[in-house]
């Protein structure tokens, strides 16, 4: 199985956007550099909305992420609630 991976840039609201990521994806690998924090899971990768939103205490649109955006590798589909990265399509 490959792995799909996201990388930020590292800050203060991605280190929110981290700490969901993490929380929803217990087969993750936090890999961290000084400029960039790169997280990598096994066979997919599931972003919540309201995971972030409760980590950052407001609400949040997914569209913020591309903000804090280094990369990403893997089939992305997106919705409102979700942003998801997967080999499997």
């Amino acid at each position: 199985m490959s792995n799909v991976f996201i990388a930020f840039q590292t800050n203060e609201e991605s280190r929110y956007i981290v700490e969901a990521i993490l929380q929803d994806n217990p087969t993750a690998i936090l890999n961290e550099q000084p400029a960039m924090v790169k997280i990598d899971v096994p066979g997919s990768m599931t972003i919540k909305r309201a995971t972030i939103e409760e980590k950052m205490g407001r609400p949040f649109d997914l569209q913020e992420l591309q903000i804090h955006l280094i990369t990403i590798s893997g089939h992305l589909d997106e919705t409102d609630e979700e942003f998801n990265l997967s080999w499997n399509h």
